[in-house]
């Protein structure tokens, strides 16, 4: 499918841009050396991000009122941390913890694929993490981002409407101008069901030793299915 009139990239990044789950098992390692705990790390990485939806399904519900992604962590590393051995961090301890999702590392092609990408296209984020999150990471990673949209800029959590349309709104262009790059099947469905032009990122090893099993061997309706940002910007004939 053509994609010339595509003009902003918009990413989600959460296991797409950055390993998450390798890097909090980097984190809880060395909280575990410090306090002399021994614990199963990736164990720990897994359990705290499946408590992210369920979080995140609060806001969205409206149960509870718009609370930025960093609180929604916090609030699921409180319940974590007795199961884990880790009930006596202090609250410095744990605040220092909880910004572990402001220090995940990137695979190592997105830097590289990114830097290519952005000579031709406007990179935005379109990510449940709130600002400072995104723009921490940032920071650390050298992630070439002209905008840091997404959840807090619109005051929505994916996959509800306002966080696709708001974003290409925030951008000052309709939705199909805007190809949604995630590595999670859903995300992209809900994104071109607004609109959105569509990109499968592989990221096979998201989820450590558990194998990538959401997008349909056939018929899967995406506009591009690709191997990793390098591979994207040869698709998109970016130099």
């Amino acid at each position: 499918m053509a994609l010339d009139d595509i003009a902003a990239l918009t990413f989600d990044v959460f296991g797409t841009v950055v390993d998450w789950r390798g890097s909090v098992i980097r984190e809880g390692e060395a909280v575990g050396q410090r306090k002399q705990v021994t614990a199963d790390w990736g164990r720990f990485a897994d359990a705290w991000r499946d408590l992210y939806q369920p979080a995140m399904e609060e806001v969205r519900s409206g149960r509870q009122p718009w609370t930025r992604l960093d609180d929604l962590h916090r609030a699921s590393l409180d319940r974590l941390l007795p199961e884990f051995g880790l009930a006596g961090l202090d609250e410095a301890e744990r605040v220092d913890l909880n910004n572990a999702w402001h220090r995940l590392d990137p695979w190592p092609d997105v830097v590289a694929g990114l830097t290519r990408l952005k000579r031709r296209f406007i990179l935005a984020t379109l990510s449940n993490g709130n600002i400072r999150l995104m723009v921490d990471m940032a920071k650390r990673a050298g992630l070439p981002w002209d905008a840091i949209l997404g959840a807090e800029a619109t005051k929505a959590y994916k996959p509800l409407p306002q966080a696709y349309l708001g974003t290409a709104d925030l951008l000052c262009l309709p939705p199909e101008r805007c190809l949604m790059v995630a590595a999670h099947y859903g995300d992209l469905l809900a994104a071109q069901s607004h609109g959105f032009r569509t990109c499968y990122v592989w990221r096979r090893a998201e989820f450590g030793s558990r194998p990538k099993n959401d997008l349909p061997a056939e018929n899967h309706g995406l506009d591009l299915v690709v191997e990793d940002f390098d591979d994207l910007a040869d698709r998109l004939g970016c130099a």
